[in-house]
């Protein structure tokens, strides 16, 4: 094998190989002994069917295969010889080839830039510390004894107010006829939060326990059964029994029912719940400062194949109009991606980061536990989607990267209220608001972008 640079202008390698005809040929000999030891044919014995015969029968088929698998081993090895760092996939152009002639062929290579890191111990960024003030946890412990709210039985002849409990069983008719899932048996609604069909609760309302009360309601434009959309329905409901809600005391007694220690324990957890909804989108801020650096820092020449990609994963759900209109953008951020993304990974090698199976695992569990009642979907897709499991594995090495620069530059640390840190997440989201808001409505379907909106519920 002969290799020849042919040009290299940029990040683009042109490679000139030639493979001698003596050894393609060896090669299909190689190639036809093997099929000759397999090949059964019409008249001759298996093992015993001549070479000429198969190259007769199956010679282009044959040939075929070999150039295919020369094609991959010799521009291999000619990327290795030339100690290329490849970036993407290279393109081959066959110049001459032929039973009986030398293979020529042009491999074109895009190789990723040389990387020479600036030091970053002089970059600053804010490291944000909230406090969550007094007054948000005790709203959210009202809030919280609300949803574990208790009742207790009204006397016979009591009415039902807002806010009481009824338990009814219920048959439903449209048109005066039944329809799948017309009835209802033991149905617990709270009145007063209009959560069954619109003006449903109100109707409901001064009801004692046997009563029989016929009620007229809508049904949902969203109802399964399309026919049964927006219909009249006429409900004739049985009122068991009448319940008032009981004032439940935050206590103690409260916060061991709710899985903490105590009430003390209870409102630690609330904070830390809070003080991590806010430490997630400040953490992203301060990363984006680290990056921002990072980015003007350095100044590469990247590989045009690896724009392009990027923007095609971009936009591949947006219109032909939308991508044309925002050519320049969508060039402006591949770039930045794919400059940010090599750097990153260069600082990754060189302090030889690594993630491994356990940290994955550990990952996964901690987004179990954070999703209650859903524990089996979330590892069930894990196991479903191997490339769920590598994107996470890449998102860890990142957060690894960004953590290892954190220890190394210097961290102004800065506390904030919830209300400043609103204002900070608010301000810095603001600039890019409309621009998240068209590409989450064209984008919804694969969720590439999310806002980040921080609420004290």
């Amino acid at each position: 094998m002969k290799v020849n640079v042919q040009s290299k202008k940029g990040l683009r390698t042109t490679l000139s190989i030639e493979i001698d005809k003596k050894f393609i040929q060896q090669k299909m000999n190689d190639k036809l002994n093997k099929i000759q030891s397999e090949v059964s044919l019409k008249g001759f014995r298996p093992g015993k069917v001549p070479p000429a015969v198969i190259k007769n029968q199956f010679g282009k088929a044959i040939y075929g295969e070999v150039i295919d698998q020369l094609l991959k081993e010799t521009s291999n090895k000619a990327i290795q010889e030339k100690k290329i760092r490849l970036a993407g996939q290279p393109k081959i152009d066959l110049k001459s080839f032929g039973e009986g002639k030398n293979l020529n062929y042009e491999l074109h290579v895009d190789s990723l830039p040389e990387i020479k890191l600036k030091p970053f111990e002089n970059f600053k960024a804010t490291n944000y510390k909230i406090k969550v003030e007094n007054k948000i946890i005790e709203d959210k412990l009202k809030e919280i004894s609300e949803q574990h709210k208790s009742f207790t039985d009204k006397k016979d002849e009591e009415k039902a107010n807002s806010g009481d409990q009824i338990i009814f069983d219920y048959s439903a008719t449209v048109d005066g006829q039944k329809f799948e899932g017309s009835e209802g048996k033991g149905v617990q609604l709270e009145l007063g939060k209009d959560l069954f069909l619109k003006g449903f609760d109100q109707q409901l309302i001064g009801a004692k326990k046997n009563d029989i009360k016929n009620i007229d309601a809508i049904l949902p434009a969203n109802h399964p059964k399309k026919e049964l959309a927006n219909k009249k329905t006429k409900f004739e409901c049985k009122i068991l029994n009448v319940k008032k809600p009981e004032k439940t005391e935050i206590n103690d007694k409260f916060a061991i029912h709710m899985g903490a220690k105590n009430i003390l324990d209870l409102k630690r957890i609330i904070d830390s719940q809070i003080s991590s909804q806010y430490s997630q989108a400040l953490s992203s801020i301060t990363k984006k400062e680290i990056l921002d650096q990072l980015e003007k820092a350095h100044n590469l020449e990247l590989p045009k194949n690896l724009i392009e990609n990027e923007i095609l994963t971009m936009t591949q759900n947006l219109k032909k109009e939308e991508v044309e209109k925002n050519q320049k953008n969508n060039e402006l951020l591949a770039k930045s991606r794919i400059k940010l993304g090599l750097i990153l990974n260069e600082i990754g090698e060189q302090n030889k980061i690594k993630v491994n199976e356990d940290e994955i695992k550990s990952e996964i569990q901690k987004q179990i536990k954070g999703m209650p009642g859903q524990e089996k979907m979330v590892y069930e897709y894990y196991q479903k989607n191997p490339n769920a499991a590598q994107s996470l594995r890449g998102a860890l090495y990142e957060e690894k990267i960004i953590n290892l620069i954190k220890s190394k530059i210097k961290l102004i640390s800065k506390d904030l209220s919830t209300k400043e840190a609103e204002k900070v997440i608010s301000n810095f989201n603001k600039p890019n608001k409309e621009q998240i808001d068209d590409i989450k409505s064209k984008q919804s379907s694969n969720n590439k972008t999310k806002s980040k909106k921080i609420s004290k519920k």
